[in-house]
């Protein structure tokens, strides 16, 4: 049988990394894997979603994961997304992994036919890391439901983590978050079928266009989306340092600040997404950071 598992985050919260943790664990475990990114809108913020598939036996399937027998959620805020649709497809028997600290029922997206695993996720890598980068506790969360061993698991995620450059101290910081979250979780016992056998392909023709690209006008697109949603710090200027230099209008990435009614600088708080480049680069200090309720 093939588990398939569909991982939904936000650019910088580690989903790319979680499956490459989880497809370098089962592959040390002894099985067949996949692992696999798709970006969509490279932003901070953006949701994102990777996809890592393993078995026992080989793998002929190829291409997204429409119908997972388990979706780890980085970010809660995505439930209720209709561009994320995390729980799209989830197979009747699947698990839902859920990073909140609210209780599953309030985060299920509407369905009773699946079980739901709850972490603060989000906390436990502050405690740990110091930010909110949570593709190790996620993807130790899947490997534990999973059945995955211990020795395989942290294998692959010392392997993941030293490729993509992290300090000896940064991944023994990651090895105890992960080994944390791996002892609190259980094994599940997931109750999906196998799915049927992949009917044939039918043949398409290529429609090439020389009149250039199209716009891009689907649901999830337009300038009233608000993506301020999944911030954890916020920025909060102090009105009695600052003299409105307008420098961090200018390095501001979302366009999330300016002049407000009064002439002001003033944060668009529905469209910050707390990346706190304003503080930093405020010459006199006049910008703070104010923690929010965690996701």
């Amino acid at each position: 049988m093939i588990l398939r598992v569909r991982f939904h985050g936000r650019g910088g919260q580690g989903a790319k990394t979680a499956s490459r943790i989880l497809g370098n664990a089962a592959f040390n475990d002894g099985y067949n894997a996949q692992d696999f990114p798709i970006y969509g809108a490279e932003r901070r913020g953006a949701p994102v979603t990777a996809f890592t598939r393993f078995s026992e036996s080989e793998i002929t399937e190829r291409g997204f994961i429409f119908s997972p027998d388990v979706v780890a959620v980085m970010d809660d805020s995505l439930t209720a997304d209709p561009t994320a649709s995390p729980f799209a497809g989830l197979r009747k028997g699947g698990l839902a992994i859920v990073n909140t600290a609210k209780p599953a029922a309030e985060v299920n997206g509407g369905r009773t036919d699946i079980a739901v695993l709850t972490l603060d996720l989000t906390r436990r890598a502050l405690d740990t890391l110091g930010k909110a980068v949570l593709s190790s506790g996620i993807a130790a969360a899947v490997a534990r439901a999973s059945g995955i061993t211990s020795e395989a698991f942290m294998r692959g995620l010392v392997e993941e983590l030293k490729e993509v450059g992290l300090s000896d101290d940064a991944i023994s910081k990651n090895v105890a978050l992960a080994t944390a979250i791996y002892d609190v979780v259980s094994p599940i016992k997931l109750h999906t079928e196998e799915l049927p056998a992949r009917a044939d392909l039918v043949p398409l023709a290529v429609v090439v266009s020389g009149e250039g690209t199209e716009d891009v006008v689907n649901t999830g697109n337009s300038a009233s989306r608000h993506t301020g949603n999944w911030r954890i710090t916020k920025p909060v200027i102090d009105y009695l340092k600052c003299t409105d230099c307008m420098i961090c209008y200018a390095y501001c990435p979302e366009s999330a600040m300016s002049a407000g009614p009064d002439g002001r600088i003033a944060i668009d708080y529905d469209n910050c997404k707390g990346c706190m480049i304003c503080q930093t680069e405020c010459p006199l200090r006049a910008i703070g950071s104010q923690m929010e309720g965690l996701q």
